[in-house]
């Protein structure tokens, strides 16, 4: 009888062992992976296969591009197949050579002030324009709806379209812009020319290009902010002023965070207009690190391994960009 009584005891005891270890197994929380994966596998299913898409696309043109940087690659050195006869790949690694090259020459540090002035120059106009036409078109005007389409149109045609038409619009010898200054009595302009004008043409073209995108995405924040607000800042007295200052231009500090990020991308890399307008030229006046970059790639002895360093550095330069505009957002508050 004692017998019997200690194995129940015992198996007792085992059993509530296995229950609570069964349920301490049960009860613990799965890793933040798991979980993720468990709540949102219906949309990991359905973004899933763009995000191959984008990691043949652009991941794997990236790490290759990367590779290349470290190299001495060139036209004479990489593989390539002529007919029947396949020449082997002959460059070598060189490390960071291609950096310190780039890095330590006065041609990349003259392309990045002329870069750097470039863009601060057009997202500048695109942002301030683009905020004076979106704030007119947010009042009550007669054709609005036309105005709006008109304003939208630059938007709508190609880059290298608008590039052409803009090139002919500049031509020395026979474009729109001289003939109208010779009908007002006034001397022809060689734009493209001179590098002062050339400047001024490029950035102007890109400005026509971009303010439309500017406009719509202003035009939509200032739609979303609540009239109640302009409403009793009137009621107590602010000036036109003082209701664009402390009313409208913190109500679009989220939009504008954004656009102004989006357009300094944008220009820092606006290949296009600089290549189909001026080529670069006169000389390398207007040359921006991308076109130069392209240069390298594609003109002359084509050196793969320096245009490869120069994409690398441009891609940098950019993310460091954005790091800091972001930490500058967050310490203002904004949520980005």
């Amino acid at each position: 009888m004692a017998t019997t009584t200690g194995r129940a005891s015992r198996t007792a005891r085992d059993g509530a062992a296995g229950a609570e270890g069964s349920r301490g197994h049960r009860g613990r929380r799965p890793g933040p992976v798991r979980r993720l994966l468990s709540q949102h596998w219906y949309a990991w299913a359905m973004t899933a296969p763009v995000v191959i898409v984008v990691g043949v696309l652009v991941g794997w043109p990236l790490v290759r591009g990367v590779y290349l940087s470290l190299t001495d690659a060139t036209e004479a050195t990489v593989g390539r197949t002529i007919g029947v006869n396949v020449i082997p790949a002959r460059y070598e690694f060189v490390g960071l050579e291609n950096y310190v090259d780039i890095l330590t020459s006065s041609l990349f540090w003259g392309r990045l002030a002329w870069t750097v002035l470039w863009t601060v120059a057009c997202v500048g106009l695109h942002y301030g324009i683009g905020l004076g036409l979106a704030m007119m078109l947010h009042r009550r005007l007669r054709f609005r709806s036309v105005y709006r389409v008109l304003l939208i149109l630059p938007w709508a045609i190609p880059g290298f379209v608008a590039a052409f038409i803009w090139r002919y619009l500049f031509n020395s010898d026979y474009g729109v812009i001289n003939a109208m200054l010779k009908a007002a009595g006034l001397g022809a302009v060689g734009w493209l020319d001179d590098p002062t004008t050339a400047k001024i043409a490029v950035i102007a073209v890109n400005v026509w290009v971009g303010v439309p995108f500017m406009m719509v995405a202003l035009l939509g924040g200032l739609q979303s902010i609540p009239a109640e607000l302009y409403e009793a800042a009137e009621v107590d007295g602010a000036t036109p002023w003082q209701r664009f200052r402390h009313v409208t231009l913190p109500g679009l500090r989220s939009v504008s965070s954004t656009v102004v990020l989006l357009g300094t991308i944008w220009t820092f890399n606006m290949f296009p207009v600089i290549f189909l307008i001026t080529r670069g030229g006169p000389g390398t006046s207007t040359e921006i690190l991308v076109t130069y970059a392209f240069r390298e790639a594609f003109t002359g002895v084509r050196n793969y391994s320096g245009s490869a360093a120069w994409g690398v550095i441009i891609l940098l330069l950019l993310v460091v960009m954005a790091v800091v505009y972001r930490r500058a957002l967050r310490k203002q508050g904004e949520v980005w």
